[in-house]
């Protein structure tokens, strides 16, 4: 590659490649040698086939083929179009390669799954320590899952981590995105437990039985991969990155986001099916759902008055039939008790004495939060 360091072109700085067929046609043209016009054609149109057909991407490479020769980007001689050197220059800073005084050699596979990958992650301004992640399965899948639900870059430290923050994502939609809080939402409940609310993200939810699992099971989803390898996951998520860029601009008014539906898993002969339930608008924020939690608990009450109080399964029973519109499923409702018992708007209690007869009541009662077993609301008198 030509050293970045030779003076750039007066235009160079007013090019903004930004995230456009622009910068996805500079990328290829600015490997070692650059490429033809049948190169570029044959590599842009494995990324583009599911977007544009033969006769359109052709059309596209030609006006942005004629866009960089005219602005001084990019030469052609003998049908091999090479970027000049504040082609090399912006393309580079729009990948978010450092510019050096010492040539550098590329190709296009290496430019295609790790530099495009990461503009398509948003992630191309991230230290290069951080970019070493993606050539690795676990840390390509949570690159994914962090653009694909915003979570915090320190999410990605571990597997564990990550599902604490996707249980924190899954909390905030249960609660109809009204709480904030993020990673540590779900920090208090145990590991299956979270993993049973992250898979609520999920199109099936299901007991992923182990984080990884669950996380490269998320990570194809979000891309819509077939499969959770590293290879098929770069091919996602640069064909996502084409249809991004090849769609036209419309205005929200005239074209409104669809309705947002998710999936409750729902037993039929024995095989776990998905039905539609109400999107997250529908749901309570924490205030309304502590309410709705009180008020069938004081129903079902058992004690004396200052120490009533109600079997968490009685509560879920009563809670879903009240408001089957909220679409809850059991593992959000305990994730949601949980949180409001840890932010002080319900009170949950243990169990400390148990018979043959509550037994069954205890075992479906169990929540566990912060390595206590809570079976109980606590009722205000």
């Amino acid at each position: 590659m030509a050293s970045a360091a030779l003076e750039a072109h007066p235009k160079a700085a007013s090019a903004p490649f930004g995230r456009s067929w622009r910068l996805l046609v500079a990328a290829r043209g600015c490997v070692d040698g650059g490429a033809t016009r049948a190169e570029f054609a044959k590599d842009l149109g494995l990324l583009s086939a599911h977007r544009l057909s033969p006769g359109e991407l052709r059309q596209r490479l030609e006006q942005e083929l004629t866009a960089l020769i005219t602005d001084g980007y990019a030469t052609e001689s003998r049908n091999r179009v090479c970027l000049t050197p504040s082609g090399l220059l912006a393309t580079q800073e729009a990948l978010g390669i450092k510019a050096t005084t010492k040539p550098a050699k590329s190709n296009w596979f290496d430019i295609r799954d790790h530099r495009l990958v990461a503009v398509a992650l948003k992630l191309e301004n991230e230290p290069a320590s951080r970019l070493k992640l993606l050539a690795r399965p676990d840390g390509l899948r949570a690159a994914v899952l962090q653009h694909a639900f915003n979570l915090p870059a320190r999410s990605r430290t571990s597997p564990s981590r990550l599902r604490i923050a996707l249980a924190g994502t899954a909390l905030q939609r249960a609660f109809g995105n009204t709480i904030k809080g993020g990673l540590d939402s779900g920090a208090g409940l145990s590991a299956k437990a979270g993993r049973l609310l992250a898979s609520q993200l999920a199109q099936k939810p299901r007991d992923f039985g182990t984080d990884a699992r669950l996380i490269a099971a998320l990570a194809a989803e979000a891309v819509g991969s077939p499969q959770s390898d590293a290879d098929a996951l770069r091919s996602a998520v640069l064909r996502r990155f084409v249809a991004e860029i090849s769609q036209p601009v419309l205005t929200a008014k005239a074209n409104p986001p669809p309705p947002v539906l998710v999936s409750t898993p729902t037993k039929a002969h024995g095989v776990v099916e998905t039905q539609p339930r109400p999107a997250a608008a529908t749901r309570p924020d924490l205030a309304g759902f502590a309410k709705a939690v009180q008020a069938v608990a004081g129903h079902k009450a058992e004690g004396w008055p200052g120490n009533r109080k109600t079997y968490i399964s009685d509560v879920w029973s009563a809670l879903s039939s009240a408001h089957a519109e909220w679409g809850l499923t059991e593992i959000e409702f305990k994730s949601m008790l949980a949180e409001a018992h840890r932010t002080g708007h319900v009170v949950l209690a243990n169990a400390d004495l148990k018979d043959r007869r509550s037994l069954p009541k205890v075992q479906q009662s169990a929540l566990v939060f912060k390595n206590t077993v809570l079976h109980f609301v606590r009722v205000e008198d």
